[in-house]
């Protein structure tokens, strides 16, 4: 996969734009980011629930990679491009986009 694949296929989900976050593309619906690609080009980012989190890690380890610390307790998954499949980013990127549509906790 590349970076072009990826924007390509988060900007194919309704209602998303591009913007900017601290330097490098980000993908939004609803003003809330759920993913990024990151100023390298080697790396994506999807922000998941924990569980599909969980899931998405152990089933390919090598491709997807909890971000550190406090980023990576929140969901924050970063993809290997190299490493990953359209497929299985696109239906991650799905999951990002549902969990950024969902209501926040106390609004």
């Amino acid at each position: 996969m590349t970076p072009a694949q990826f924007r390509q296929a988060a900007l194919a989900l309704p209602d998303v734009v591009e913007g900017e976050h601290q330097g490098h593309p980000d993908f939004r619906t609803g003003g809330r980011v759920f993913a990024t690609l990151h100023p390298d080009g080697l790396w994506g980012m999807v922000k998941l629930p924990p569980g599909e989190q969980a899931s998405l890690t152990q089933a390919q380890p090598g491709v997807f990679v909890p971000a550190n610390g406090a980023w990576g307790r929140a969901g924050c998954t970063n993809v290997l491009l190299a490493k990953a499949s359209l497929g299985v980013v696109k239906d991650a990127l799905t999951q990002a986009w549902h969990a950024a549509m969902l209501p926040r906790p106390g609004r």
